[in-house]
């Protein structure tokens, strides 16, 4: 039939640009603007050909198979079609499998299906090359686009260009049209200055009483090795912390303040000089993403708020199927997957669908610890854009921080404006 397709391998294409304006081969060192990168494809195909083009397909590695924010945004496109193969690490290098061969696989199966007159490739590896002449016995008219290299020489198989039946070079003009270096902290532009929010967040406050005790505990016994077991949980994500520093007390030291048999508010369980002899023995300790820690037990220490907090809904809950709908197509479309942004978009939606603008008064007062359903719905939410990164299946600590200071600047930006006059 008479148009045209387009096999792309992404990390060609955006490899070689970021070697021709970054000067490395990393696809971390450019950004790209993908709408205009699939028009600027489409409209020289097109020119190119001389043929209208049936569609783009955007082949790339992912690790695990799983789509990335970009990969997301990419499979929404008019006539672009998204093939995933594995992104693996090894040597401290990222490595595509599965890609040459589904490039393979794909220009066989259009050439011998006669679903085009013309295939134009952008990819420089010789593996495709029985694929290459395969479609051109099919009668397919092969057009091979090369990236200009930034040393000026081939970054393309040489079996490969010799049998194409076209060539033509993207060079940097057409690159830069949807492509650009980014700037390098302490080098090209200044380095950011740190977040206000994370380090809030980083510095939040245990209680005086857990400290004091923490702090004995370290003077009694200054050569002990911190035991693993005994590692708090990290606040909100319910993630195993790295053992605690001296000082830093874990559940363990504040299971001593109100264990069975000691009175409230006597460290490491002593029972002398306890306020009015009272013993506690049915006191239970929760480490909670709240407060910190939590006496279950209605004592003089309980939190008296903590059922007023437990009780804000979720954004499941203020959900409706239609605005469901709306939120996937916006993730998709226009959310990058930045940390920060992540939470910023959740914390927007939730505030805009609570019934009672209290609620968010409430949640203010408590900064910078998120209630323990909330928060967790937070990181699922963060988890759809691909920053489950890790072996554990949990998000990075640094970008649970970033999620969380984008939250709570959300939070702020709301809390401050003026509430609409009745007029």
């Amino acid at each position: 039939m008479d148009r045209c397709v387009v096999l792309v391998d992404a990390g060609y294409l955006l490899g070689a640009a970021a070697s021709l304006l970054a000067k490395e081969p990393s696809r971390s060192r450019i950004t790209v603007d993908h709408p205009a990168l699939i028009q600027a494809l489409r409209e020289r195909a097109e020119s190119e050909t001389e043929q209208p083009l049936l569609r783009i397909y955007w082949f790339d590695g992912a690790p695990d198979r799983v789509p990335q924010p970009e990969h997301r945004r990419l499979r929404v496109m008019p006539r672009v079609t998204v093939r995933l193969g594995a992104l693996t690490r090894s040597d401290g290098r990222w490595a595509q499998k599965g890609v040459d061969a589904a490039m393979h696989a794909e220009l066989t199966e259009l050439a011998r299906n006669r679903a085009c007159s013309d295939i134009v490739l952008v990819t420089g590896d010789g593996d495709l090359l029985p694929g290459l002449m395969s479609a051109k016995e099919h009668g397919v008219a092969v057009h091979l686009w090369a990236v200009q290299a930034a040393d000026g020489d081939y970054n393309q198989s040489e079996d490969l260009v010799a049998e194409a039946d076209e060539r033509r070079v993207l060079d940097r003009a057409w690159i830069t049209q949807a492509v650009r270096a980014k700037e390098i902290a302490g080098v090209c532009a200044p380095q950011p200055a740190p977040r206000p929010e994370i380090a809030a967040i980083l510095s939040a406050p245990l209680p005086e009483s857990a400290l004091a005790a923490a702090a004995e505990r370290a003077a009694e016994e200054p050569a002990a090795p911190q035991n693993g077991a005994a590692a708090g949980h990290a606040e909100h994500g319910g993630a195993e912390r790295a053992p605690a520093k001296p000082g830093v007390p874990t559940p363990k030291d504040l299971a001593a303040l109100h264990g069975p048999g000691a009175p409230l508010g006597a460290p490491g369980g002593a029972s002398a000089g306890a306020p009015g002899g009272k013993e506690h023995t049915n006191a239970t300790l929760r480490w909670s993403s709240d407060k910190g820690w939590i006496d279950r037990s209605g004592g003089p220490g309980a939190p008296v708020e903590h059922a007023d907090i437990a009780a804000l809904p979720t954004l499941a809950q203020l959900t409706t199927a239609e605005q469901r709908w709306a939120d996937r197509e916006e993730d998709i479309t226009t959310v990058g997957g930045d940390p920060f942004e992540v939470g910023q978009v959740f914390a927007r939606r939730w505030m805009a669908r609570l019934p009672e603008s209290a609620e968010v008064g409430k949640l203010s007062g408590m900064y910078p610890r998120i209630p323990h359903r909330i928060d967790g719905e937070l990181l699922r939410y963060a988890a759809r854009f691909g920053l489950l990164a890790h072996k554990d299946d949990q998000i990075d600590e640094h970008d649970r921080y970033a999620i969380r200071a984008g939250f709570w600047r959300e939070v702020d930006v709301d809390v401050a404006e003026p509430a609409p006059s009745g007029d």
